[in-house]
């Protein structure tokens, strides 16, 4: 039985729209609901384990030695307002955000696997993994 070329077109079309196999990877270890996406808490969840794992010296604060390049030397110094030389939680977690938004180019509050693989979304992974 012969498909409908309409049906072998819609289904192709919609396998080459979909997010790449690999993406979905890093959203099933972010998205604990399993609803396809993370949310901004979900993100920011996921960001304070990686805080806590990348703090070995647990002062509560990150340097540019315990972020390992996920932050440019320009992105850091901007997401640290008091200038100490660190990152404290919340100056992090104002960078995930910052991250996330950007990433979210149709403000629905969720990001996709597609938008993860974006090179917005692939920034805000460095800090949630």
């Amino acid at each position: 039985m012969a498909l409908p070329r309409r049906t072998v077109l819609l289904s192709l079309a919609l396998s080459l729209a979909a997010a790449p196999a690999w993406a979905a990877a890093p959203l099933a270890k972010l998205d604990p609901d399993r609803d396809g996406t993370v949310d901004l808490a979900e993100a920011k969840a996921a960001a304070s384990v990686l805080f806590d794992r990348l703090d070995r010296d647990h002062d509560g604060t990150l340097d540019a030695r315990e972020l390992r390049r996920r932050l440019s030397k320009a992105e850091f110094a901007a997401a640290d307002p008091d200038k100490d030389g660190t990152l404290d939680k919340s100056e992090y977690l104002a960078v995930v955000e910052a991250r996330f938004k950007a990433a979210n180019p149709d403000n629905d509050g969720t990001l996709d696997a597609r938008e993860l693989t974006s090179p917005a979304g692939k920034a805000l992974l460095k800090l949630l993994m």
